[in-house]
């Protein structure tokens, strides 16, 4: 019920028009224990496939990339627990809502079987 990008982003649709972001699995593996994170400010537009954020972690500092073009209507407040992207990337760990003008995707999103075949 997820879409991905090639950059190991997600998203779930929570309403039409809304859509609930955050990083997988895969990428919270890599990046490894996280301890910070800038997240998207609220209210603001975002691009598809532009930087909204980034996450550090004990290993690297990696830029968030939005999937989808739209509003972020509401972000989730990690600032003082941002290891729980490590423990629950696809719950508690999400990043931020974005509602989009239209009820449509991007078609460059990937389904979860594209994606699983990308990291394998």
């Amino acid at each position: 019920n997820r879409f991905y990008t090639k950059e190991h982003e997600w998203v779930l649709e929570v309403s039409p028009t809304k859509f609930r972001i955050g990083i997988t699995d895969y990428a919270q593996a890599a990046l490894g224990d996280i301890v910070y994170i800038q997240l998207p400010k609220e209210g603001s537009d975002v691009g598809a496939n532009s930087v909204c954020g980034e996450v550090e972690s004990t290993k690297s500092v990696s830029e968030i990339y939005a999937p989808i073009s739209g509003k972020v209507t509401s972000t989730k407040k990690l600032d003082t627990n941002p290891e729980v992207i490590n423990s629950d990337p696809y719950g508690d760990g999400w990043i931020a809502e974005i509602e989009i003008s239209t009820p449509t995707l991007q078609e460059s999103l990937l389904s979860a079987k594209e994606y699983q075949e990308l990291t394998a």
